[in-house]
């Protein structure tokens, strides 16, 4: 038998809190999406260049930053 001194509050649908039944502000969530893309694209691009630079995958990028950080 569940303990009586415990509450369970009834499970939320997707997109609503506890407190209203108002969905998520989605528009405010556009431009963070956006950005996180657009970056993403950004530094997958810089990887590209890296290595048609170096030669060196990004891994080997890294390793070489740090091998030129230490001397």
């Amino acid at each position: 038998m569940a303990d009586p001194r415990y509450h369970y509050e009834p499970v939320e649908a997707f997109g609503e809190s506890l407190t209203t039944r108002r969905p998520w502000n989605t528009s405010a969530l556009e431009f963070v999406e956006r950005l996180n893309g657009r970056t993403a694209m950004v530094g997958f691009a810089a990887a590209v260049v890296g290595e048609l630079i170096t030669g060196h995958g990004p891994a080997g990028q890294v390793i070489g930053l740090i091998r030129w950080y230490l001397s």
